[in-house]
């Protein structure tokens, strides 16, 4: 078969791509922390970095008659990690942190009642993360949502302070565990659903 290499035919498949800095993360701080978690609008303004999600399927290698057979093992999914700019009321900084205190308190070592049930009075919650659209008849239509179950986070990284650190804005970065993710295709053509 010969191979289709002119420019032409790289254009027509590649169309315009599928641009890394058009993406809008959601989530919602757990109910339980009402009055002390920002607001949904402030989260995605805010949000300046994320990640479409990875998961990784393991492998079982088993031995037959001199030969490694491979066999599909458990699916693990990997960490997720956003990183936000910093308000100057610290809005975003403040609800992970009260997040991650309710879950696990600095000076006691205790936890408040919540469960990890993930039905809304527990410490888990959904996030989305979608990818946009650039040049549409609908503007920043959502080519594809990935939804990641399940998610608490467990690492709020410091944020660094030097004299020398001028025309900046500060951000630090969020890492969050989740139980696992799915994929559904949005109002374009982005690629096919994937439900677990």
């Amino acid at each position: 078969m010969a191979v289709n290499s002119n420019i032409k035919s790289f254009l027509n498949t590649v169309q315009q791509g599928v641009k890394n800095n058009l993406f809008l993360v959601e989530f919602q701080f757990p109910s339980v922390m009402s009055g002390e978690a920002p607001t949904l609008d402030t989260v995605n303004m805010l949000c300046k970095a994320a990640a479409l999600p990875a998961s990784n399927l393991g492998v079982i290698e088993v031995p037959f008659r001199g030969r490694t057979v491979k066999i599909a093992g458990d699916r693990t999914f990997d960490t997720w990690t956003a990183t936000v700019i910093n308000d100057r009321n610290f809005t975003i900084r403040h609800g992970f942190e009260k997040w991650m205190e309710g879950m696990n308190r600095h000076e006691a070592n205790t936890a408040s009642t919540w469960v990890p049930d993930g039905s809304g009075t527990g410490f888990l919650t959904d996030l989305t993360v979608k990818q946009l659209e650039r040049d549409s008849s609908d503007p920043g239509a959502v080519l594809r949502t990935y939804t990641l179950v399940g998610c608490f986070p467990t690492n709020i990284s410091q944020i660094d302070l030097a004299y020398d650190s001028n025309d900046q804005i500060e951000d630090f970065t969020v890492e969050f565990q989740l139980q696992y993710w799915t994929a559904t295709k949005g109002s374009t053509s982005g690629g096919g659903d994937i439900k677990l």
